[in-house]
């Protein structure tokens, strides 16, 4: 491997490691009774949606998916029987979080809004009320 292509590497690891570092302070910032109430969930951090994320989540050509939670919300799994089933996944996607950023303090703030979007999916809020929260 030449050395350009070492330094790229080594830059793109660099990026990936801060990123998730971010994703774990904005899970690590939120209430200790919110925290409480997460179970069976992974926050993974991916470099870009894939065609499925965006047609799953709806995302037309041309529009940026920044973060996508796979799982069913807590309110429709009942009370009972919900068990023996692999974790919820939410998913945050580096390259369009960065891509609509121009700076690092822009990037923790899009990341911490979108790990608290994609929780909020999973405790059962739907889009709307998330954009009357201002976290749309």
């Amino acid at each position: 491997m030449d050395d350009v292509r070492k330094e790229r590497v080594r830059a793109f690891r660099a990026r990936r490691a801060r990123f998730r570092r971010l994703v774990r302070e904005a899970v690590a910032s939120l209430p200790p009774e919110l925290l409480a109430r997460i179970e069976n969930v992974d926050i993974v951090v991916e470099q870009r949606p894939t065609a499925a994320d965006r047609k799953l989540a709806g995302v037309p050509p041309g529009q940026l998916l920044l973060g996508l939670y796979h799982g069913i919300p807590l309110p429709q799994r009942g009370t009972q029987g919900y068990n023996l089933v692999p974790p919820d996944k939410i998913s945050i996607y580096q390259e369009p979080i960065e891509a609509i950023c121009r700076t690092d303090d822009e990037i923790r703030e899009q990341v911490r809004i979108t790990v608290l979007h994609e929780l909020a999916h999973y405790f059962g809020i739907d889009d709307d009320r998330l954009e009357e929260l201002g976290l749309g």
